[in-house]
């Protein structure tokens, strides 16, 4: 399975691989919290694992209901998360760099759960699925510090979002 990422938008650019990129991503995913308590030999390792994309402003790199075979870390830029409901696209986050899209539908193989935007001109880091692949079987020790990670962030984001939309669910300590 190839990742579709360059595809979404005709004006991507792909930039090379993360090693290339190394300062600039090791930057971002800093001021973030997905790859907290990484050793920076950690980081270099995954940045083997992981491409680079320029994306224009207004350009769309994950639609609701596609297949999902990356995920990706923002590296420059800003970006919105959008969700259609009742006939309205809504604005559910903002990603910031450091900030990870994408993940929920590589992990499950389930479809595209919003689209993403990005609103200024941006960098990714992405990882796509035949990628993380090949980390779990070269770096196996490695590969499941990334999905506790990645598990950690889906965890804060659910536990946001639930306060978010029922804030009455905190006072019997449901959240």
């Amino acid at each position: 399975m190839n990742s579709h990422f360059a595809q979404l938008e005709a004006d991507v650019e792909p930039l090379g691989n993360v090693r290339d990129y190394v300062n600039e991503f090791v930057s971002a995913v800093q001021a973030g919290s997905l790859l907290e308590g990484f050793h920076r030999r950690e980081i270099l390792s995954l940045s083997q694992y992981l491409e680079c994309y320029g994306v224009p402003r207004h350009a769309t790199v994950l639609r609701e209901g596609d297949d999902g075979d990356f995920f990706a870390v923002l590296l420059t830029g800003s970006a919105v998360i959008v969700k259609w409901h009742d006939g309205v696209e809504k604005i559910v986050a903002t990603v910031r760099p450091g900030d990870m899209i994408g993940e929920m539908s590589m992990i499950d193989g389930q479809k595209r759960f919003a689209s993403c935007i990005t609103t200024t001109p941006c960098d990714f880091a992405v990882l796509t699925q035949d990628k993380f692949n090949a980390l779990l079987a070269e770096h196996p020790r490695l590969s499941n510090k990334v999905l506790l990670s990645l598990l950690q962030a889906s965890n804060a984001r659910l536990r946001h979002a639930t306060s978010e939309m029922l804030p009455k669910l905190a006072d019997f300590g449901f959240v």
